[in-house]
């Protein structure tokens, strides 16, 4: 089976994008990896290719110009709070832009493989059963995001009908360096960090914890990623895989945890804020499909991926911000 020589990946400049580069280059160390966004040039690419989700007339004319043999669509909205706040914000990107950008693979590049990063999120309401699910469970989004990446997990199902070699990937949520401060882990860890150096008071501001995620390293999301795109020509078109650990993690336990490894002690305060207007109390995904088709499984261990996110945040809180 021919590895991929030109891999495009949109959103390469992002958390995620960040994390697959390097796990791309080792796995393809031949290909050319071309990162598609708004910044002129993405470190760990190769090439760089001006990428607008909202403007899908310049599609086509990009892909022709870059010829990929394979695309990872990292590229999305992905803050559920921004999304209850801005929807239409959400639903332009995630799902016209989406399928903008894969009619034109499917138009210019019809034999690169298209994998698709759409999200645990879709399920939604269906976690309220209290069972782990699989791929085949209804989609009942229960945020904006949610179903913005339900919408667009739909209609790349019904093109791999019409020929886009699509793979549908559905990480469940995923942690670690370099993530944003309106996500709750990187949010605890950043005001553990600031508290620890003296910048903020030792009060910790929450949205609500006793919920329960399925979540793990982004570097093993990673992994996941790069397996799929080396068994992409085996892959039936439209696959989908869950991309879980299959064991929940309470909320209040993880910043918990943050504390004690960081030594530090504060009072935590629940902010009505920080809620969403819907939400789920517990999320489990059946990552059994993903192990058997992709012999992956997550292997960095939890308290690593926590560590590794302190550290982080104390060199970026020393940096002010």
């Amino acid at each position: 089976m021919a590895a991929p020589a030109r891999i495009l990946v949109t959103g390469a400049g992002g958390f995620v994008g960040r994390s697959l580069l390097p796990a791309l280059r080792a796995a393809f160390p031949a290909a050319v990896l071309i990162g598609a966004g708004r910044r002129p040039a993405i470190p760990g690419t190769d090439e760089s290719l001006h990428l607008d989700l909202l403007d899908h007339g310049s599609m086509t004319g990009a892909i022709a110009a870059v010829r990929p043999d394979a695309v990872l669509h990292l590229a999305a909205q992905a803050d559920v709070a921004a999304s209850f706040r801005a929807p239409d914000e959400t639903w332009r990107p995630n799902l016209l832009g989406t399928l903008a950008l894969a009619e034109a693979v499917l138009r210019e590049a019809p034999e690169a493989a298209f994998l698709y990063v759409s999200s645990g999120e879709i399920y939604g309401l269906g976690f309220q059963a209290g069972q782990p699910l699989d791929e085949d469970a209804a989609f009942q989004p229960a945020n904006p995001y949610a179903a913005s990446k339900a919408a667009a997990d739909l209609a790349i199902g019904e093109m791999a009908l019409r020929g886009l070699r699509a793979i549908r990937l559905r990480p469940f949520t995923h942690v670690g360096p370099g993530q944003a401060p309106q996500f709750a882990v990187a949010n605890f860890a950043r005001q553990v960090c600031r508290i620890e150096a003296g910048q903020q008071e030792p009060v910790l501001r929450t949205g609500a914890l006793d919920r329960w995620r399925d979540l793990l390293d982004v570097r093993d999301i990673c992994a996941g990623y790069v397996r799929a795109l080396e068994l992409a020509e085996r892959l039936p078109p439209g696959l989908a895989l869950n991309l879980c650990g299959g064991t929940p993690r309470r909320i209040g336990d993880i910043l918990d945890a943050l504390l004690a490894l960081a030594g530090v002690e504060a009072r935590i305060e629940q902010e009505a804020v920080r809620l969403r207007p819907t939400d789920v109390e517990r999320v489990q995904g059946d990552p059994r499909r993903a192990r058997e088709i992709l012999g992956w499984a997550p292997t960095i261990p939890w308290e690593e991926t926590l560590r590794s996110v302190l550290a982080d945040w104390r060199s970026r809180v020393a940096a002010g911000e």
